[in-house]
């Protein structure tokens, strides 16, 4: 199975990806989890402290590594643009309480409005295509808001994008948006988990922007998850109520994912 979790910056969308990781793990699956946030946070919600979260270099930020497997001349000027890099999530990933993180970074794309073309970028690109081919193993990438990082082919390949939203117009708005990107690229499983519900009133509101056959669940306003944030803890250890909630909401993946 294949998730990419999306949504704008501190809506929860790394409590849902670490929570739903380590409850596939506990299930004894393989479980690769991708942060392709720029805020890279999610070995901190896995468990890990933040000496072991700083201690590990981004794939983006391994040049020469990315040098190596695109074939790239020194000026850059000519690389592969399809080079092999299917064993590499499993060499570089690190393990905690049964989940593989791969932290991949991103890419600074400087000043022109191309964007970065360049071996890194390559690198990063085919990592995170070769991961949609893991056939067996359950894949969640934690995203940044948006599918610019992936590309259509990728995209097209996963089995759900879930966008994290919080009971407002501009949360809505950014599922909306995403939707549309997906859209136009040919994707239509695009999922909403909304966060931090504090009452019925906020339930409604989501119901009444939200299709119903898109909406996976909701996860309740929580101190707790907070709290684990504080003292660099999971939200997986500290807050029984999110990890009810999000229980729930793996078992509607997982009834998708059968049908």
């Amino acid at each position: 199975m294949k998730v990419a979790i999306t949504g704008k910056g501190g809506v929860g969308k790394t409590t849902l990806s670490s929570t739903l990781a380590r409850l596939y793990a506990d299930e004894g699956r393989t479980v690769l989890a991708a942060d392709v946030d720029p805020d890279a946070n999610l070995g901190l919600a896995l468990g890990m402290t933040e000496e072991e979260v700083n201690s590990i270099v981004p794939v983006s930020k391994m040049k020469q590594l990315a040098k190596e497997r695109t074939g790239a001349n020194d000026m850059n000027s000519f690389y592969k643009l399809n080079p092999q890099v299917s064993d590499l999530p499993d060499k570089l990933a690190k393990e905690i309480n049964g989940v593989k993180l791969l932290v991949m970074g991103t890419v600074d794309t400087g000043g022109s409005g191309s964007g970065c073309v360049c071996p890194e970028h390559v690198m990063l690109k085919a990592i995170l295509t070769s991961l949609t081919f893991r056939k067996d193993d359950v894949v969640i990438m934690d995203m940044e808001a948006g599918l610019e990082h992936l590309g259509r082919g990728t995209a097209s390949m996963m089995d759900q994008f879930i966008v994290v939203i919080e009971p407002g117009a501009r949360s809505v708005q950014t599922y909306e948006r995403i939707k549309q990107l997906a859209a136009d690229i040919g994707v239509t499983k695009v999922r909403v988990v909304a966060n931090k519900i504090r009452d019925e009133s906020d339930r409604a509101f989501i119901r009444s922007r939200i299709p119903e056959e898109d909406l996976l669940g909701f996860i309740r306003y929580n101190a707790d998850v907070i709290d684990a944030d504080r003292h660099g803890q999971s939200p997986y250890d500290f807050s029984p109520e999110a990890l009810e909630d999000i229980r729930a909401i793996k078992a509607k993946i997982d009834a998708q994912e059968r049908n």
